[in-house]
């Protein structure tokens, strides 16, 4: 997290002027709160002035909106649903409301509620800290507990209220924070560690946490670029660009906050565009990774598949904006119009709202400036790394060995590869041409430092760790059999002689052979507290100890055998990444196919008929790394991989096989229609058609 930066240099270094405007916008904030809500009112403070839901906007904004959308420069909040404020009204209608107050009715609820309000309040007034930790109900809403505390006692609390960023700036001041601490304690013990420094002498609690923010921000370092679009063809650009944000429409849904998960926003969807089309479940992850946008993330505004209006940076939290006409989901934004570009050629994805950019594209379109403006600087391997290559690495730290799941066709070996390349420092190859990967990955395999095994029913032990094998050297009557080391071992005795460096193992199809066999008693030592510990080999008795610097990661089609399957001390050992169909990545049309509705709507009936783990992959679909683009090689697709796979998966029930394909299989006989390519993209359009609601690009 630190980079390498000492914390107390950077403090020394730290200009503390720029955090006086935020300084003057806080305690303005902090007046605006008290002269509100003052303490004294608390006791009899009434539900409609507290909850979401009910007063939306204007001097009279309810508590929870105030300290979530209303006091920026007191520290945010912001980000997730409205679970946070432990109780709200849903624009249904209904009470939202925690574990502890389910079951009650809303008046009810909100006097127990506010009763704990009152006591934590009452309390930290008199200095009683530990009395707040015995109020559990608070515990359901530690980050609006925490900044309700500090907005009224800022002496005794800083204005940092995430429970994982307070964890990280504890550690990173040489303090710990315990598993069942509350966040406003912890904040207690980050506020003491700080008066306890030298360095920090004179600093208000506003200029501690923009110095934590600035320098060692604990977020993760690569998000998720997005491209959005401000109305079809982009219409509202120039609206967008001179108020500084962007917006999109789904105004029927109402305040995106309110919604906890995807299964709930997609249930909203299909109620006000029932149009049958699987695509809703996509639309509404896109809208939830949309609301919780934090200052700093980039985005790109598009015209269509092959224009660039700007690219932007995030600078504050989602708001639902009931005022304006339409497009009322609003996220603010700095545009920088010098990126503006065209592009040499379309998009994949551009034709939808929300497409996911490219680190190294990005990086593209922002060395590129419209005017004589300055260049810019070249990104860091770390800003290139796409964010599934990240979550594969996290899980490798974490856990030191991973398994990348999912349905055939979705790349998990190509994902284990793309983390092969970043750990080797080649992040500029990752998403290049077929050739330049291609070429950079023999170089990589033909090296010392990444081993790449694939399983089988007849792999064992002694392939992996060790095994008595045939001699071919020996010249001798009669077979001689010769000790011999397997991949594993090999790769682990590598390891051990250059401790500096990371080793890596991929093993693909890792769940088609025996794994308790083929590992054997090493299956102990892959867990990262039990790495270096000797142990004597089954075989040979010989000593050995897997290396602190090997890495595993394996790949797993879930069509042939679930997670559930694997041996419990193989699941306990392993971090699992689910790598599932990319919608994306096959966006695109032929005829008047949408390509990327049709797959979606296609595993939405595969998921529904038979489950997730069989799904068809998005590879299916591609040719060269690209959608495919010509109706011959749709129909080659459809009836010689899409139709054989499913067919087996179907068993031979013909009447499966249609609930899946509908008309265009034979209900009786499970015979697929055959008809010309140009006829089977109509036809694949009609049978799944329905689009995905709301504006395009």
């Amino acid at each position: 997290m630190t980079d390498g930066v000492d914390i107390w240099e950077a403090a020394a270094r730290f200009d503390r002027s720029t955090a006086a405007k935020d300084e003057a916008g806080a305690e303005q904030e902090r007046k605006q709160v008290l002269a509100q809500f003052p303490l004294e009112d608390w006791p009899t403070l009434p539900l409609e002035r507290y909850a979401l839901g009910l007063n939306q906007s204007g001097p009279g904004m309810t508590y929870c909106r105030l300290m979530e959308f209303g006091t920026q420069c007191l520290g945010s909040i912001k980000g997730g649903s409205a679970a946070k404020h432990i109780m709200y009204r849903h624009n249904s209608g209904e009470w939202r409301l925690a574990a502890p107050l389910r079951g009650m009715e809303p008046q009810d609820a909100w006097e127990r509620l506010r009763a704990a309000f009152l006591r934590a309040l009452t309390a930290t007034g008199v200095g009683d800290f530990g009395a707040v930790d015995d109020l559990e109900i608070l515990r359901f809403g530690p980050a609006l507990v925490t900044k309700t505390l500090a907005t009224y006692f800022p002496e005794h609390f800083l204005p940092v209220y995430s429970a994982g960023h307070l964890r990280k700036f504890l550690a990173l001041l040489g303090g710990t924070s315990g598993a069942d601490s509350p966040t406003w304690r912890s904040n207690r013990q980050l506020l003491e560690l700080v008066r306890s420094r030298p360095e920090f002498a004179g600093w208000t609690g506003n200029e501690v946490m923009t110095f934590l923010y600035q320098d060692f921000d604990p977020r993760p370092q690569t998000r998720t670029i997005w491209k959005i679009a401000p109305g079809e063809r982009a219409r509202l650009w120039e609206e967008c660009r001179d108020g500084g944000f962007i917006c999109v429409g789904w105004d029927e849904l109402r305040d995106l906050g309110e919604y906890q998960t995807d299964s709930e926003l997609k249930e909203a969807l299909d109620a006000n565009w029932p149009s049958g089309s699987g695509r809703s479940l996509t639309t509404a992850r896109r809208l939830l990774a949309f609301r919780d946008l934090e200052a700093g993330d980039r985005v790109v505004a598009n015209r269509g598949m092959d224009e660039v209006l700007a690219t932007g940076t995030v600078t504050g939290g989602y708001r639902f904006d009931p005022e304006r006409p339409e497009f009322r989901h609003v996220v603010p934004v700095d545009w920088d119009v010098s990126h503006a570009q065209k592009l040499s050629g379309p998009q994949h994805g551009w034709r939808s709202t929300f497409a996911k950019v490219d680190p190294t594209l990005f990086a593209r379109l922002t060395a590129h400036r419209a005017a004589d403006s300055v260049a810019q600087a070249a990104p860091s391997s770390a800003e290139l790394a796409p964010e599934d290559v990240r979550a594969v690495l996290d899980a490798l730290e974490r856990k030191g060995q991973v398994i990348l799941h999912g349905p055939p066709g979705t790349g998990k070996t190509r994902l284990a590869l793309s983390a092969a390349l970043f750990m080797a420092g080649r992040a500029d190859v990752i998403n290049a041409g077929p050739a330049q990967r291609s070429a950079a990955q023999v170089e990589m395999l033909g090296g010392e430092q990444v081993h790449l095994v694939t399983f089988h029913p007849s792999y064992g032990y002694e392939d992996f760790v060790e095994g008595f094998k045939p001699d071919l050297s020996a010249t001798g009557p009669g077979l001689t059999l010769a000790l011999t080391d397997g991949v594993f071992h090999a790769l682990c005795d590598r390891a051990s002689a250059h401790p500096e460096q990371t080793y890596l193992l991929i093993i693909d199809e890792i769940n088609r052979g025996d794994l308790p066999r083929i590992f054997g008693e090493l299956i102990t030592l892959l867990e990262l507290d039990k790495r270096g510990l000797p142990l004597a080999l089954s075989v040979s008795g010989r000593s050995f100890s897997v290396p602190r610097n090997i890495r595993i990661i394996g790949t797993m089609n879930t069509a042939d055998r679930s997670i559930s399957h694997l041996d419990a001390a193989v699941r306990r050992r392993f971090a699992f990444v689910s790598v599932g169909p990319d919608p994306d990545a096959v966006s695109g049309t032929i005829g008047p196919l949408d390509l990327a509705e049709f797959f979606e709507s296609l595993n939405t009936r595969i998921t529904r008929h038979l489950d997730a783990d069989h799904q068809i992959g998005h590879a299916y679909l591609l040719r060269d790394g690209a959608p495919i683009a010509t109706e011959d090689d749709l129909a080659a697709a459809f009836h010689h991989e899409v139709i054989p796979l499913l067919e087996d998966y179907c068993l031979g029930r013909a009447d499966l096989l249609h609930r899946i394909l509908g008309g265009l299989v034979d209900a009786d006989t499970g015979r697929t229609a055959l008809m010309s390519p140009q006829d089977l993209a109509a036809a694949l359009a009609a049978e799944f058609s329905g689009g995905e609601p709301g504006p395009d690009a």
